[in-house]
């Protein structure tokens, strides 16, 4: 049973969606503390995130040296040493080269047949229970662990034992440190072992292909197989899970009614609409930590600040998708093409893999979800929608809807 998503006490305020969140404003680096007290400098400008994402002075390996100041008030799936995400240089590439093939945007193209059937699926059978339905449990939760299902061949995977997982492994507040390691250890055992049984009958999925990478060239670990197998798991439903929630959210508002219907009528809009939902709606709160961080392994001049070897930096990509030097100021013209790419996904050598799969499978969500139910909206004030909280993403643990 997933138990994640602690949503807020009665008594709480309630929480505004994340499209309505005010970001910093973009300005010089600046000095902040994490939540461990950890001093951090936090970059806010479009130029000084993407400069500091993709510059070799800038590490994630060291940040988990032994000297390294503690990040984080609980274990994380993040924390990992052994993941890709968590090695820089040449240690970083070769992981990487085992599994970068698979998510180029050409590779990814070759999945849209597939992807937009499932999607067509999904919202025909949505559409066929009738009204008033549960957007989340119908459509932006199963989307994506189809997705990720097939391409791995994990299919009959347990779709609340992969919430349960994915839940405690990016929680913040929602778990205890040794409900979490426990999480993360039977995640790590389900990894294992579809590593040990795809290296034993390999087949045309992308852990066979992994498998195969890594033993043909050498120096990946089983650990880091493992942990990037896993990893994939996580990283292929959880973003565009997200994504797609918090879309809706922003999309079903009635101020966006004629928005939604042109999403529906034409698939270019969907895409369009799709790169400036992602670049204006975070994935969560920054509660935790108020960016993407790295720590200096060389003294580094960033925004005319010297950031200092061995200091902790925190990019800020919410302000800088909101960077007036770069985005126009004011509402979001959602179908305006971007002449800057977005930071959303990062920048440089730790440019998420999965970034085009997650455009694809957002996109055409939601062009057919509006082209079919092109009259859909909250069934629910969004006052009262419940949320999936204490972890590293927010999204709605359910959305009804109605049309």
């Amino acid at each position: 049973m997933t138990t994640a998503a602690h949503p807020e006490a009665p008594d709480a305020q309630p929480l505004v969606p994340l499209h309505c969140l005010l970001h910093a404003e973009p300005g010089p680096p600046r000095q902040a503390a994490l939540p461990t007290g950890t001093p951090v400098w936090v970059l806010s400008r479009h130029a000084d995130v993407r400069q500091a994402l993709a510059h070799p002075g800038f590490g994630r390996a060291t940040l988990h040296a032994p000297d390294a100041p503690p990040l984080t008030l609980t274990p994380n799936i993040l924390d990992d040493p052994a993941s890709m995400l968590n090695s820089d240089g040449p240690d970083h590439q070769q992981i990487r080269r085992t599994v970068q093939r698979a998510f180029t945007p050409r590779a990814i193209e070759r999945w849209r047949p597939w992807v937009d059937g499932v999607v067509r699926e999904l919202v025909d059978e949505l559409a066929a229970s009738g009204s008033p339905a549960d957007v989340v449990a119908a459509l932006t939760k199963p989307l994506p662990v189809r997705v990720i299902s097939r391409l791995m061949e994990l299919e009959g995977l347990d779709i609340d034992r992969l919430g349960h997982w994915s839940d405690h492994a990016l929680s913040t507040t929602a778990y205890t440190a040794d409900e979490i390691r426990t999480a993360i250890r039977e995640f790590s055992e389900f990894g294992y072992q579809l590593v040990v049984a795809r290296r034993k009958n390999p087949g045309e999925d992308l852990v066979s292909s992994l498998v195969q990478a890594a033993d043909q060239t050498g120096g990946v670990t089983e650990e880091q197989l493992t942990s990037l197998t896993i990893g994939l798991v996580i990283a292929g439903h959880e973003t565009t899970m997200t994504s797609f929630g918090n879309a809706l959210v922003y999309l079903l508002d009635p101020q966006h009614a004629d928005a939604w219907r042109r999403v529906g009528e034409d698939l270019s809009a969907a895409t369009a609409a799709t790169e400036q939902i992602l670049r204006t709606v975070p994935l969560g709160d920054r509660t935790s930590a108020p960016g993407l961080l790295r720590r200096a392994v060389a003294d580094v001049e960033i925004g005319g600040v010297l950031i200092p070897e061995g200091a902790i930096i925190a990019c800020d990509a919410g302000a800088a998708n909101h960077d007036p030097a770069v985005y126009p100021s004011g509402p979001t013209d959602l179908f305006s093409p971007l002449g800057t790419p977005s930071l959303t996904f990062g920048a440089g050598p730790h440019h998420c893999l999965g970034a085009w799969l997650a455009r694809m499978e957002l996109e055409l969500g939601l062009h057919h979800l509006a082209r079919v139910l092109p009259d859909l909206r909250l069934a629910t004030p969004v006052e009262d929608i419940a949320w999936r909280t204490g972890l590293l993403t927010r999204s709605p643990l359910r959305l009804d809807v109605a049309w």
